[in-house]
């Protein structure tokens, strides 16, 4: 039974400390600006958050090409992202100019907002 109230001591100070050591999850995403029509890209979304633990973490991210979805994954304390700066790999095929979002948020402090790049067609 002590190892329970210990237990909950421990997670209730790691969360009442959390502000000081971790963040909302910020995003940044590395395209081309340019493409021919027709060719087929290499999208890198880096994510990054403080503090990945079971408690406290990661708990989505998304991309979106011309707002709709086309990856998302999806932790939890048992399936937490690999490190605190992670990244994920999107390949489209680009036929007009395309607007690539992606965001990633917290499961306690948020999103640091959604992040877009723009890629034109020549």
């Amino acid at each position: 039974m002590k190892w329970k109230l210990a237990f909950f001591v421990a997670a209730a100070l790691a969360i009442s400390a959390a502000p000081a050591f971790a963040d909302k999850t910020g995003v940044a995403i590395e395209a081309p600006d340019t493409v021919q029509k027709g060719q087929t890209v290499v999208i890198r979304v880096t994510f990054s958050h403080k503090g990945n633990n079971f408690m406290h973490h990661t708990n989505w991210v998304y991309v979106k090409a011309d707002a709709k979805e086309v990856a998302r994954w999806e932790f939890s304390p048992w399936k937490l992202p690999e490190s605190e700066v992670f990244s994920r790999d999107v390949r489209l095929t680009v036929t007009a100019p395309l607007e690539i979002t992606a965001e990633a948020n917290c499961n306690i402090h948020g999103s640091r907002g959604a992040v877009t790049k723009k890629i034109d067609v020549r």
